[in-house]
C-alpha cells in the first residue's frame, strides 16, 4: 500500500524559508552590513599578503607602504631592481619579479613629463641639492621664488639661490632624471623627477647600487 505523506501548508513555507536563510549564510560571512545598511568592503586575501595590500579601495592613493620584511632582509644590490608606474603613481622595489616594498610617489607634471622606458642607477648621493629648482632669497633673507628655476630666473643683487634638497638621490639619466625624497602629493607635481615618499627611500636606496636596473612605465 503506497504511503504519501501530506504536510500543512505552514510547515512547506518554513522549510523553504529555512533552505533560503542557509543559502544566504555564506554571503552574510562575506560581508559586513554598516549601520547605513550599505555593504562594507571586505579584503578576500590573507592580511599582510601583497595582494591584501592592493585590494584595498585606498589602494594605489594611499600613503601606506607594503614591505614584505623577510623578503627585505634578504634582498641586497646583487638582486635588486626597481618599478616606477606613472599611472598609478607607486613606485616598487622588486627582487626578482617579487615585490618587496611598494610605496608613493609623484612623478613630472604635464609641463614636464617624467619619460617612460628601461634606465638604470647612473649615480648614487644621500644628500643632494638640485642645481636648476629651487627657491630664490633677497638680500634680507627673504623668501621672492619658492619655485625658481636657475637657468631662468635672476637672482637680486645680494640675494642667493637654495637648491631643492633632493636627498638619497638616485640619477638615471644625465639630463637631470632622478628619484629622491620630495613631497608626494598623490599626483604628478614635480618637474621630472620621480620624488619617492621619505619613510621609503632611505630604504630603498640602501637596497640598490649605481647599475641596479630601473623600469618606468
Amino acid at each position: 500500500m503506497n504511503t504519501r505523506l501530506v504536510f500543512p501548508l505552514s510547515s512547506m513555507m518554513a522549510i523553504m524559508i529555512t533552505i533560503s536563510s542557509c543559502g544566504n549564510d555564506a554571503k552574510k560571512e562575506e560581508q559586513t552590513k554598516t549601520g547605513t545598511g550599505k555593504t562594507q568592503f571586505v579584503n578576500p586575501f590573507p592580511a599582510g599578503t601583497y595582494e591584501h595590500f592592493t585590494a584595498e579601495p585606498s589602494y594605489p592613493k594611499t600613503y601606506n607602504i607594503y614591505k614584505n620584511r623577510e623578503l627585505f632582509a634578504s634582498t641586497d644590490a646583487t638582486n635588486s631592481r626597481i618599478v616606477l608606474n606613472l599611472d598609478m603613481q607607486r613606485g616598487k622595489l622588486l627582487n626578482g619579479d617579487t615585490v618587496v616594498m611598494d610605496y608613493p610617489i609623484s612623478s613630472g607634471r604635464s609641463s614636464h613629463p617624467t619619460p617612460r622606458g628601461r634606465f638604470m642607477v647612473l649615480e648614487k648621493i644621500p644628500d643632494k641639492k638640485s642645481a636648476t629648482y629651487g627657491k630664490i632669497y633677497d638680500a634680507t633673507g627673504e623668501l621672492i621664488h619658492r619655485d625658481a628655476d636657475s637657468r631662468t630666473d635672476t637672482v637680486p643683487e645680494g640675494g642667493s639661490f637654495a637648491g631643492a634638497p633632493m636627498k638619497y638621490w638616485m640619477r638615471f639619466t644625465w639630463d637631470g632624471i632622478g628619484h629622491h625624497i620630495g613631497t608626494v602629493p598623490r599626483y604628478p607635481a614635480s618637474h621630472g623627477c620621480i620624488r619617492g615618499y621619505y619613510k621609503a627611500m632611505p630604504e630603498v636606496y640602501s637596497k640598490v647600487k649605481v647599475g641596479t636596473p630601473v623600469t618606468i612605465e
